[in-house]
């Protein structure tokens, strides 16, 4: 007994370009597609619409300004305060891979510290005098007289 084989069936498959209608049925002709009077006006209307907005745009962000002016300063400040001290931190960051420089800073700050005490903590007459100094600047960057406490 042979085994028969069987051939397989041809179906045809039509692919969705096949089933498209030919625009350009003649060799060598282009045809164009003409855009609808319609959309020309849309885009007429949207153009305008645009424009009239871009027109009016540096009113309204005027308006928007003085309304909240101080909101933006405010934002605007801690924006800016934060950009300072992510800087600063790089540079100290920079700064304490260098060889021996984290070391003579720490050397500086205890000799200031230790200077400081000397100077302005260890007798009541110096302490009394940074006081007077510590009113005097407060009374200069608030700008009127603080009552000593």
């Amino acid at each position: 007994m042979e085994a028969q084989m069987q051939e397989p069936e041809n179906v045809e498959t039509k692919s969705p370009e096949a089933t498209m209608p030919n625009i350009n049925n003649q060799t060598g002709t282009i045809t164009k597609l003409q855009p609808t009077v319609q959309s020309q006006e849309q885009w007429l209307k949207y153009g305008e619409q645009v424009s009239g907005f871009l027109a009016t745009l540096p009113d309204y962000l005027g308006i928007f300004f003085n309304k909240y002016k101080q909101p933006l300063i405010s934002i605007g400040l801690i924006v800016g305060a934060i950009v300072a001290v992510k800087i600063v931190l790089a540079i100290l960051d920079a700064l304490n891979d260098i060889p021996l420089v984290a070391p003579t800073f720490e050397l500086i700050g205890i000799g200031y510290s230790t200077w400081f005490i000397y100077r302005y903590l260890l007798k009541a007459s110096t302490r009394e005098e940074l006081t007077n100094e510590i009113t005097t600047l407060k009374s200069q960057v608030v700008g009127k007289q603080v009552s000593g406490s």
